[in-house]
């Protein structure tokens, strides 16, 4: 049995599709297209899928990934490519469908790239300035505070026109690895600054493993 990783760009309008209904997407998507996907054994028979770190709703993404299992030892994955993007919603992308390597669970870090208003400025000054930026991160154990200082020293920002842009290496590890949120780091800039949610955009544009290579 062979896993294969699809992965694509989820941009504009697709961003707001949870992970719920992506899920049902792929499935609708990969039933129509007559590809030799693996199903579930058992009464309720169904595609296998799995979603590797999937985002917070609105935020858009060059790297998400997501992994189906087919029964044939070899398959021309280029006829996949080609097969599935036309089932495809607005603002998905297929990047490329490959033999999956690395598993999901060696996700270690992810970049992202934040845009913001320029008004924004005097938010990411004070953060820079500050010896600390404490936020509550909620986990099914329940809430625990975390210093954002620790894992992002710095706000390195440009401006362009109306609107200022910087990038940032999160962790982005699942299980019991540490997971930070974007959105972590943009509640505590609103905190004291009247920053319009409507105004920042999140863009997810690399994953990679705990060793430092490129997931997807």
């Amino acid at each position: 049995m062979l896993t294969i990783r699809i992965s694509f760009e989820k941009r504009a309008e697709a961003a707001y599709i949870s992970l719920l209904d992506l899920q049902r997407v792929f499935q609708r998507i990969l039933k129509r297209s007559g590809l030799p996907v693996y199903y579930t054994q058992g009464f309720n028979p169904h595609i296998y899928l799995s979603f590797a770190s999937p985002l917070s709703l609105g935020q858009e993404s060059l790297c998400e990934s997501c992994e189906v299992k087919t029964a044939e030892e070899k398959s021309d994955l280029s006829a996949w490519k080609e097969t599935l993007q036309p089932f495809m919603p607005r603002g998905i992308v297929i990047r490329s469908v490959a033999p999956a390597r690395e598993k999901s669970s060696e996700i270690g870090f992810a970049d992202y790239t934040i845009t913001l208003p320029l008004s924004a400025e005097d938010a990411l000054i004070a953060y820079n300035e500050s010896e600390t930026a404490m936020v509550s991160k909620k986990t099914k154990r329940g809430s625990h505070e975390v210093d954002l200082k620790t894992y992002i020293p710095q706000l390195d920002y440009q401006k362009e026109g109306d609107s200022l842009s910087f990038s940032v290496r999160m962790p982005c590890a699942s299980g019991e690895g540490v997971n930070l949120n974007p959105s972590l780091l943009l509640a505590h800039l609103q905190q004291t600054h009247a920053i319009p949610p409507w105004q920042c955009e999140v863009l997810r544009t690399q994953l990679y493993t705990k060793n430092g290579y490129v997931f997807c």
